[in-house]
């Protein structure tokens, strides 16, 4: 249940239009009612507080759910108290804090590198479970190859890169990752509701992963013009691996936190505002504007500039729909989303910060891509 010293009134009460949050409201609702989606959520916050916090479908406020990649944000937001703390620096070579990082050309990585996506070792593999074996993930970075050389292009790391900024954590705080997120992130920020390694008290609140619609062929992609996505990590088998019990417990760092889109949106009004309403500082304003620069213009696979910052994605110009925010946003939104449509931002220019979860994944990325942009250009232009 959310504080109520971190709701709003009503929606006038932080400068947003209550007509345009009903209509926010009406189109996050849309697949739901449809029969496509079992059920989402959808908060919208500014000034600290929500505004608006809705459930649709089987589900209810007390609903958890699987938030995948927008757990980078909340990784990357915690390393970044680490150079915060002056106890790492982003040209470090990798190497220097993690020994075992090493061979097969990995020496040349540094650390920014890990956050922007073009380290080079977009699917070198470690199950989640094999985080919770130390001697085993260890092995794991010693075994990594290059696909490709660090620095010379970008490509997607759906988990490795997020493992191994963990493990910089745990070397440079001397705690664990999770014990680090929980008591320098999440516990100042009054997220109580935000795991990072669910224990298993909590997982009967969690809607499970469900696949929906039917996935697009190679002729469907043609007769669009487009390029097929990449082979990715990212299948539905991986995804539904988290409704397993002893998945949901590990904190993977690039996609196992579990949370409501109300924390989820307060998440993102820390960032706005380097910690909650009426809270502790959590991060400097110099921090927040060094972890916003953006390092990586590299192009995707659609030949699209990736804008990416340390550990999130940027706004940027008119191409800024195709990095998950939405037309209406402005070129400083920043944020991550997730697996399957799960959508975060903060928009510094309006003071919004959004996001959206749902257990339903659309096999179609092409419909999935349009619900997200239609969903974020209402959700940003909310403002009185």
């Amino acid at each position: 249940m959310i504080d109520a010293k971190f709701r709003a009134a009503s929606p006038e009460d932080v400068g947003l239009d209550p007509e345009k949050i009903n209509e926010l409201l009406a189109r996050t609702a849309q697949e739901v009612e449809s029969g496509l989606l079992p059920s989402c959520q959808m908060a919208i916050a500014r000034e600290g507080r929500i505004a608006a916090f809705a459930t649709f479908g089987d589900a209810t406020d007390e609903s958890l759910f699987h938030i995948f990649s927008c757990t980078k944000a909340i990784t990357s937001a915690a390393a970044w108290l680490l150079i915060q703390d002056g106890l790492l620096d982003v040209t470090e070579p990798v190497v220097d804090v993690v020994p075992e990082f090493t061979g097969h050309g990995k020496d040349a990585i540094t650390v920014e590198q890990l956050f922007c996506h073009t380290a080079g070792f977009p699917h070198a593999p470690l199950r989640p479970v094999d985080w919770t074996d130390r001697e085993l993930r260890l092995q794991r970075y010693r075994d990594w190859t290059l696909n490709w050389e660090p620095g010379t292009r970008y490509e997607y790391h759906p988990t490795s890169s997020m493992y191994v900024i963990a493990e910089l954590i745990e070397r440079r705080a001397g705690a664990s990752f999770a014990d680090f997120v929980r008591d320098r992130v999440l516990v100042p920020l009054e997220l109580s509701d935000l795991w990072l390694g669910c224990p298993a008290e909590q997982h009967h609140r969690i809607r499970p992963v469900t696949h929906v619609g039917e996935a697009l062929t190679s002729d469907d992609y043609a007769e669009m013009g487009l390029p097929e996505p990449p082979v990715s990590e990212v299948t539905e088998e991986a995804l539904s691996s988290f409704n397993d019990p002893a998945i949901r417990a590990v904190p993977v760092p690039g996609g196992g936190a579990v949370t409501n889109a109300a924390e989820l949106a307060l998440f993102y009004q820390g960032l706005l505002h380097g910690g909650a309403l009426g809270g502790p500082r959590v991060w400097t304003d110099e921090t927040l504007e060094f972890a916003r620069i953006v390092r990586n213009e590299f192009p995707d696979y659609l030949g699209t500039p990736a804008n990416r910052a340390l550990g999130v994605s940027i706004a940027g110009d008119e191409l800024r729909n195709r990095r998950g925010f939405g037309h209406t946003n402005s070129p400083l939104a920043f944020g991550h989303g997730g697996a399957g449509g799960q959508i975060g931002w903060a928009d510094p220019a309006t003071g919004i910060s959004f996001s959206y979860t749902t257990n339903g994944h659309d096999r179609n990325p092409i419909r999935n891509g349009r619900r997200i942009i239609s969903i974020s250009n209402r959700a940003a232009v909310c403002a009185a």
